[in-house]
C-alpha cells in the first residue's frame, strides 16, 4: 500500500483520555505499569499499548489487505465466510447489519485464521485467495506470532491480578488448540453521505479475550461508563489499542471491563479517505466453557456472589462466537413472532417468521444497550 499522507486527527470532537501502557515495562514486571494496566482493563476495558514490537509488521500486513481488496469481486467471493456463523475468510460490504433496522455495513475485509497461519502450508480450517497464500510465511504469520505474543502476555499479568492459579488463563488458550483467534485486515471506503454519528459497525463489545488494533485515520469510538455520549480514541502512530473481549469479562466475573465500542466515519477532513484498521483477536480455545473461574479466584468469587447468574453464559467458546458471527448476517435476521391477519381463524396465533431486530441484537455482546446504536 503506498504511504498515504493523512489529514492530521482533529482536535475540536470529544475523545476518550485512554492510559498509554508501556509493553516493555509489562514484559519486565514493573509493578507502577502493571497497576496502570489493570486500571486500564478494569474500569474502561481499552488503552493505548506502546513499545510492543509489531511496528515493522503492520506495513506488510496493510498491504497484503489492499491486494486481496484489489482482486475481483468474484475471485473473492471464492472465500467467503459464509452465513452459517464461521469467521475465517473474506467478507464482503453489505453481508452484515450495523443495527436493528438492518442497515447493510459498507466495509469489507479478509480474517485470517490463527490455527491457519500456524499450520500453513498445511490447512487447519480453509484455503484463503491467493494474494493471502503469497503473504502466509513471510508476512501474516510472522504478524500472528507477535499478536500471541503481546496478547498472551497481558493475559497472563491480569491472571495473575485475579488471584488465578498459574496457568489457568493460559490453559485456556492454548497455541495448539483450535480457537476464533484470527487476524484481520478491514477497508472502510469513504462514505461522504454518512452523518458523522452514524454508526458503520454498530455498537458491540468484542467476541474474544483481547483485540489488539493498528489504524492510522479516526473513526473507533467507545461509550465510557457513565459518559454523556460517544467519544472518539484518537489514533497516535506507534501506539496500537488495546480492549478486553467478553472472555475475560465472564471468566474474570465482571471485573475487567469488556466495554461497548462502535466505528463511525473518520472526523472532519479524514472523512475523505479510506479507513485502513488491522487488528488480532485472541479467543479462547473452542472448547472452553464460557463462565465465571469463581472455583479458581476468590476475588471473582466474591464479584459473581454481587450477580449470581449474570456472567454465565453456558455455552463453549466456539458456540458463543459462531452465534454472533452468524446473527449479524443479513441474511440471517429472522425472529418468530405471532400474527393475526383479516381474522382468519387458521393464522391468528400462527408462528411466521418475519426479518426484525432480535436477530442483531444477538449478535452484539455482554454489554450490549438497544439504545447504543
Amino acid at each position: 500500500m503506498p504511504a498515504i499522507s493523512f489529514p492530521e486527527f482533529p482536535d475540536d470532537v470529544p475523545t476518550v483520555p485512554l492510559l498509554v501502557i508501556d509493553f516493555a515495562l509489562i514484559k519486565a514486571g514493573d509493578k507502577p505499569e502493571v497497576d496502570r494496566l489493570w486500571k486500564a482493563a478494569t474500569e474502561l476495558g481499552f488503552w493505548y499499548l506502546k513499545n510492543h514490537g509489531a511496528e515493522g509488521l503492520t506495513d506488510a500486513m496493510f498491504d497484503m489487505g489492499a491486494e486481496t481488496m484489489e482482486l475481483p469481486l468474484d475471485e473473492k467471493m471464492k472465500f467467503e465466510q459464509g452465513d452459517g456463523g464461521r469467521s475465517f475468510g473474506y467478507k464482503y460490504a453489505g453481508a452484515n447489519a450495523i443495527d436493528e433496522t438492518g442497515t447493510k455495513d459498507a466495509v469489507e475485509f479478509i480474517n485470517v485464521s490463527k490455527d491457519d497461519a500456524l499450520a500453513w502450508p498445511e490447512s487447519a480450517h480453509r484455503t484463503y485467495p491467493s494474494t493471502v497464500n503469497a503473504r502466509m510465511e513471510s508476512t501474516i504469520t510472522p504478524f500472528v506470532e507477535k499478536s500471541l505474543e503481546v496478547n498472551n502476555t497481558l493475559l497472563r499479568v491480569l491472571s495473575e491480578r485475579l488471584g488465578l492459579p498459574d496457568g489457568a488463563i493460559g490453559a485456556r488458550h492454548l497455541r495448539e488448540k483450535y480457537s476464533g483467534s484470527e487476524t484481520r485486515v478491514i477497508k472502510s471506503p469513504p462514505q461522504p453521505e454518512i452523518s458523522p454519528d452514524k454508526a458503520t459497525l454498530g455498537a458491540h463489545t468484542d467476541f474474544g479475550s483481547f483485540s489488539f488494533l493498528h489504524n492510522r485515520l479516526g473513526g473507533l469510538q467507545v461509550l465510557p461508563p457513565g459518559s454523556d455520549g460517544w467519544k472518539y480514541v484518537k489514533p497516535i502512530p506507534g501506539h496500537a489499542i488495546c480492549n478486553i473481549g467478553d472472555a475475560m469479562a465472564i471468566f474474570s466475573g465482571g471485573i475487567l471491563r469488556s466495554n461497548l465500542h462502535r466505528v463511525v466515519a473518520p472526523p472532519k477532513a479524514q472523512k475523505a479517505f479510506t479507513r485502513w484498521s488491522l487488528v488480532f483477536f485472541t479467543r479462547p480455545n473452542d472448547d472452553t466453557l464460557l463462565e465465571p473461574l469463581a472455583s479458581e479466584s476468590a476475588m471473582i468469587k466474591e464479584a459473581v456472589d454481587k450477580v449470581p447468574g449474570k456472567y454465565d453464559a453456558g455455552v463453549t467458546s466456539k458456540e458463543w462466537f459462531a452465534r454472533r458471527i452468524k446473527n449479524q448476517r443479513v441474511a440471517n435476521r429472522t425472529v418468530r413472532t405471532h400474527f393475526l391477519l383479516l381474522g382468519l381463524s387458521h393464522l391468528i396465533a400462527s408462528n411466521i417468521a418475519l426479518k426484525g431486530p432480535e436477530t442483531w441484537r444477538a449478535s452484539r455482546g455482554t454489554e450490549h444497550q438497544v439504545d447504543a446504536y
